[in-house]
């Protein structure tokens, strides 16, 4: 006789979003914490990376500030969840899905673009309105690049702050 399978299991899209959040916790920006996942079409992980300094690069000698001049704040250094997701990739990305816990900015969207990746589930859209995240989706839609909003099932592993 057979067992009845066990119910509210993370579906593919669930268990990847989790593993961005799990990720998302290794930055140490005090401010904003992002993962990204990048999946084969086998729902293989080949990538995986968050908001961080290059290697190298000290997060004791560079700033976590947000205000100041350019070479006074984290944006002049810091790599994005999604850029890091790709260049750790230890795979071809072509034909990959991205899964991350923010929508890509109009940087990351280029080297996105650019690598072949065919889909973005993203958690997080708060700068829909800005005009880094406009160009990103009017990028990301001459390229033909599908995205979706990911909306959650079961509770989170890591709840937002």
């Amino acid at each position: 006789m057979q067992k009845d399978k066990r119910e509210n299991y993370f579906d593919w899209d669930e268990t990847f979003m989790q593993i961005c959040r799990v990720i998302a916790k290794r930055s140490k920006d005090p401010h904003t914490q992002t993962g990204a996942c990048l999946v084969n079409n086998k729902n293989i992980i080949v990538g995986l990376g968050y908001n961080g300094f290059p290697r190298g690069c000290s997060d004791d000698k560079l700033p976590w500030k947000r205000e100041g001049d350019f070479c006074e704040k984290k944006y002049a250094f810091v790599v994005h969840a999604e850029a890091n997701a790709i260049l750790n990739a230890n795979a071809n990305v072509e034909d990959t899905r991205l899964y991350c816990t923010l929508f890509p900015c109009n940087e990351c969207a280029k080297i996105i673009i650019q690598k072949g990746i065919k889909e973005i589930v993203y958690e997080d859209d708060k700068y829909h309105n800005e005009t880094v995240w406009r160009a990103s989706r009017k990028m990301l839609d001459l390229a033909k690049i599908k995205y979706k909003q990911y909306t959650p099932k079961n509770d989170l592993i890591f709840k937002k702050k």
